[in-house]
């Protein structure tokens, strides 16, 4: 008798190792989650980059576009691809889009230097030192970027660098197009 209750927790580990090989065959790696494409920007209140320093004032996220299409770009300094999409980042800057910065995980001095280094494309950059916004934009990693339009709703979303220009064309494009009237009940 005591050797049958020996094998329980065998074969509870071997049910669950069982379950874990079923359940990642069926995952598909390649999916990004886009829960918040059309719904609005959440309400998440940060501080602005003030110099090396988080500054005094706060921002709420769903107002920093204040009624005009914007990207919101979460990004690090420790990120190595977010050094490697920032050239189109600039690019962006320069075709007068709006990009609002999120400074995900990471300390200001830090942020400062990253951009001191490789030049600023940003409207304004607020610091998300714990994450909150991460959590909640439901971002897997940095970088993401997020378009949205003049009401604050996010048109679409970029999940890893910006490195093709017909992602940057239709993120730019769902952030600038009219809102789609909503379904009507029969």
């Amino acid at each position: 008798m005591n050797r049958w209750l020996a094998l329980i927790p065998l074969a509870v580990l071997a049910a669950l190792a069982a379950l874990f090989v079923g359940w990642s065959l069926k995952r598909d790696p390649a999916f990004k989650p886009d829960a918040l494409v059309g719904q609005t920007i959440p309400e998440t209140v940060l501080p602005l980059l003030s110099g090396d320093q988080a500054g005094p004032g706060n921002l709420d996220l769903k107002t920093a576009g204040v009624g005009r299409p914007m990207l919101v770009n979460v990004f690090a300094s420790w990120c190595a691809p977010c050094r490697i999409e920032h050239p189109k980042l600039l690019a962006l800057k320069a075709r007068g889009i709006a990009v609002v910065g999120i400074a995900y995980k990471d300390e200001p001095v830090a942020t400062r230097a990253f951009l001191d280094e490789l030049g600023d494309p940003y409207s304004m950059v607020l610091v998300d030192r714990e994450g909150r916004a991460g959590l909640d934009l439901g971002i897997s990693g940095v970088p993401e970027t997020f378009a949205v339009d003049a009401m604050g709703r996010i048109t679409a979303k970029q999940s890893g660098p910006l490195l093709d220009d017909a992602d940057i064309d239709r993120l730019v494009a769902s952030m600038q197009a009219p809102p789609r009237p909503a379904p009507t009940k029969r």
